[in-house]
């Protein structure tokens, strides 16, 4: 694209927004409500919860499984190993039909957005090859309105580089930010619009480098939005009933993908 048509393109997109802003509320409003969400006091990483755990019991089908992405991947809201994605994730396969012995990792970093994955894709890569990979990334690209196309392009190299490792993916796309009570309207209707648009991109991209897509938001948003308890207590993160809720909407995809790995040993 041409510096010319760069331009009219952020041009179009600051039009579009400022006219949003003035539907719902104004700039003004919305600038203000940056100012304060950024302010607020959010959860921050647990350091005793575990980024590396087994669960299952012993001679099961082994399955590693690693976590990839932002404070998600890590279970930042939560104070307990059980209560994280991952630990969740973990118990519904080692309980499930196959009864899997699983082997969990996790190399998310809260904060991350998708142009830090390849860092992340390349820990995950050290070592023992993971079987399964479960990327939990997009909010922090949708709150810093992040061009989608950018976005999807960075977690689509992360997906192919894993998938040319052989390593089956599972992307959770970016989640419902309009269930957040962290933020006031009209910002959050701005969020929730750059998180459509974030998942839009997405999904087009893993599809493309040959990994599976979980639509958070259509599959868990309205629970978010009706049950303030999907939250921790700092209205941003999810609480450990979240965390529950998103691990049983990604559990059929990751067992699909395990069911492939396996077949592939």
């Amino acid at each position: 694209m041409t510096e010319r048509n760069e331009l009219v393109a952020r041009l179009g997109r600051a039009a579009a927004l400022s006219l949003f802003a003035g539907t719902v509320g104004g700039a003004a409003v919305l600038a203000g409500q940056a100012i304060a969400a950024r302010n607020r006091q959010y959860a921050q990483p647990e350091l005793g919860l575990a980024l590396r755990a087994t669960v299952g019991r012993a001679g099961a089908p082994p399955l590693r499984l690693v976590l990839l992405g932002d404070s998600s991947a890590l279970g930042v809201g939560v104070e307990h190993f059980e209560e994280t994605i991952g630990g969740q994730l973990a118990h519904l396969l080692a309980e499930g039909p196959a009864g899997r012995l699983v082997h969990l990792s996790s190399v998310g970093v809260s904060g991350s957005r998708s142009t830090d994955l390849a860092t992340q894709v390349a820990r995950a890569l050290l070592g023992e090859r993971p079987d399964v990979a479960v990327i939990l990334v997009g909010a922090n690209d949708a709150t810093a309105l992040a061009r989608p196309g950018d976005a999807a392009a960075y977690l689509g190299s992360a997906v192919r580089r894993l998938r040319e490792a052989h390593v089956e993916v599972v992307v959770g796309t970016c989640p419902d930010l309009g269930a957040v009570r962290a933020v006031d309207a009209p910002l959050r209707q701005v969020l929730a619009w750059s998180g459509r648009r974030i998942a839009r991109a997405q999904t087009s991209a893993v599809l493309n480098a040959g990994g599976g897509v979980v639509d958070l938001a259509t599959e868990t948003g309205p629970v978010f939005r009706a049950d303030a308890g999907t939250l921790c207590h700092d209205g941003y993160h999810p609480s450990a009933d979240g965390y529950r809720v998103w691990a049983h909407a990604l559990l059929p995809a990751v067992e699909a993908a395990a069911t492939v790995a396996t077949r592939h040993h």
